[in-house]
């Protein structure tokens, strides 16, 4: 019977059976020690030439080689325990010993201090997971999951599973779609979430519905962002008219698994909201970071009269204060401009306090009274430097925002043990489409417009409709949404309406949504939920930066599974069979 490792502890004395791969070997002019590691731990293993009848064996282990060990436990020699190891007091001194199986030189690096490249240890994903770190990273994800299906048991959800097949639908992103054999030329989708499976279910009587859920969008990945597939916590409840109780509810659920499961600190027991438009106006982003303070500081009325050409032209001025910036050198500057550049500015003006006094090329633009203005709402002190946007809002907010986050990152402001959460309320409804030059739907179609089908008809231009309001809500952890959410448009005229403002007809909504229109017409409840980005929280609770690093087996930073190598070719039999020719510009 096979002994875990962490198990040999108390077992000194006896005769166990251990089964695992060699970590590292060493010979010690005859006598083989080995550090055998399983899923528990290491455990050291001594191997003597006059104990084990196939020692030779032994003179051939390498690392990586899968053995199974059987001896007897003893405690180390006196001043020999290593007190890095869970086991380091105890050894297992082999009686047998049994190569499992050998082990080519391994192409990655299992050491935590010297890994391999990232495509490279997805690649060989199923030997990048042998390191200790993959190991507690999968452990500690089954326990995040059993805490969350815990919480969610204990306020009485019930577990329902929703379709993977599913119609395609305009949710935000692109779908990943399907053909169908039996149905030639039409086709199925990957589900983005289960929105309407799960708006279904209040209709059909479920009152509090909850999945981890696996959701598929086809979008460009990013380092909090898988590409593909991922996992969320989805819920819904029936009857709730406000989004209020389900922010009420769940943050519980956060609150909890930051101090109960993660240790870390909350940076405030009270969870604020905040509207997007104070958010975008204070912060600079909709996914604020509160753990540091740096907000946009607002100086229109201060500059409402300036000389200075680049401020008074400029539809809005802002300024942030970085706290000990006065330091940075030119070029640490002139790095920070480039970055402030790609995001829409046409530079980045600042003032420097120093020495009692301002130092800036632009000072001698600015009035004294303008100075003193500045400097009075900015909180700047002597070692500080006052950085400024102006231009349109959208881009002041943009460039800003970014800033923020640079300078918090440069000057070491983002502390891992410290959780700062916020919900971010009355999201704008819709939203201007840059791309198509247009009016389009903000998040998805599902939320309901404050004001109801009203306010809808009240909208006859754009502003109009930029100005309506949606009952939806999203939840931010330390700069990162985790959760998106909505109080749900459960009434077919609402829903038939909300297109029609954006030159959608009625058709057009039966074809993407006619088994939701056809269920509300049978006393649908009200009804709102959310869903949590299962990986992303789990990220931020365990402190990596890279979303790659808590899942098994992610596709790359470009969307390649470089382990089993795909996206790739199939049969040109199977495209016969789905009645799909390829055609392909490969120019």
């Amino acid at each position: 019977m096979r002994t875990k490792t962490i198990e040999t502890i108390s077992k000194q004395g006896e005769t166990v059976t251990v089964k695992g791969w060699v970590n590292s070997r060493r010979d010690h002019g005859g006598v083989i020690f080995i550090d055998l590691r399983d899923f528990s731990g290491l455990l050291q293993v001594v191997i003597q030439p006059e104990k084990v009848a196939n020692f030779s064996a032994a003179e051939h282990l390498r690392d990586e080689y899968a053995i199974s060990v059987t001896g007897t436990i003893r405690p180390r020699g006196e001043g020999l325990a290593n007190p890095n190891l869970a086991t380091g007091e105890i050894e297992l001194v082999a009686d047998e010993l049994t190569i499992l199986n050998a082990s080519q030189p391994l192409p990655i690096s299992l050491n935590e201090s010297n890994k391999s490249s990232e495509d490279l240890r997805l690649k060989y994903r199923y030997l990048d997971l042998r390191r200790p770190k993959m190991q507690e990273t999968l452990k500690q994800r089954a326990k995040y999951l059993s805490f969350i299906r815990r919480f969610m048991e204990d306020q009485d959800f019930l577990e329902v599973q929703t379709p993977i097949l599913a119609n395609s639908s305009p949710e935000g992103a692109r779908d990943f779609l399907i053909p169908s054999r039996i149905h030639s030329g039409k086709f199925y989708a990957l589900p983005q979430a289960p929105q309407q499976f799960k708006q279904l279910l209040m209709v059909g009587g479920i009152d509090k519905y909850y999945q981890i859920a696996p959701c598929f969008r086809d979008e460009d990945p990013r380092a909090d962002r898988l590409y593909g597939d991922f996992y969320q916590l989805d819920l819904e409840r029936a009857f709730v008219e406000d989004g209020e109780e389900i922010r009420t509810e769940m943050e519980v659920l956060i609150q909890n698994l930051v101090k109960d499961f993660a240790g870390k600190t909350l940076v405030s027991e009270e969870i604020p909201r905040i509207s997007y438009e104070d958010a975008m106006n204070i912060y600079g982003s909709d996914k604020p970071d509160l753990r540091f303070g740096m907000t946009l500081v607002d100086l229109d009325e201060t500059l409402a009269t300036t000389d200075f050409a680049v401020f008074k032209n400029a539809k809005k001025v802002k300024a942030i204060c970085v706290k000990g910036a006065a330091s940075l050198s030119r070029s640490q500057i002139d790095a920070f401009t480039e970055i402030a550049k790609k995001e829409g500015a046409g530079g980045l003006a600042y003032l420097t306090y120093v020495d009692g006094g301002i130092k800036s090329p632009i000072a001698k633009f600015l009035t004294e009274a303008e100075l003193a203005e500045i400097t009075a709402k900015t909180g700047a002190e002597d070692g500080d430097i006052v950085f400024f946007g102006a231009g349109k809002p959208a881009i002041v907010n943009r460039v800003l925002g970014r800033m923020r986050n640079e300078f918090a990152d440069f000057y070491d402001l983002k502390d891992k043990n410290k959780v700062a959460l916020c919900w971010v309320v009355d999201f704008p409804f819709y939203e201007y489409d840059e791309q198509n030059r247009k009016v389009d739907f903000g998040h998805n179609p599902f939320s309901l417009p404050k004001g109801g089908v009203q306010t809808l008809e009240a909208a006859k231009t754009d502003a109009d409709k930029l100005a309506i309001k949606a009952d939806q809500y999203d939840m931010v952890m330390n700069g990162y949404e985790i959760c998106s959410g909505a109080v749900r448009n459960y009434n077919p005229e609402v829903m038939y309406k909300a297109f029609e403002v954006i030159g959608y007809d009625k058709y057009f909504v039966e074809q993407k949504f006619g088994a939701m229109l056809e269920a509300f017409k049978f006393g649908a409840p009200p009804h709102a939920g959310c869903a949590f980005g299962l990986e992303r929280i789990f990220m931020v609770l365990t402190g990596e930066e890279n979303i790659r690093e808590v899942v098994a087996f992610p596709k790359s930073a470009a969307g390649v599974d470089l382990m089993m190598d795909s996206p790739s070719d199939v049969d040109p039999k199977q495209l016969n069979e789905l009645k799909l020719v390829l055609d392909i510009d490969f120019d």
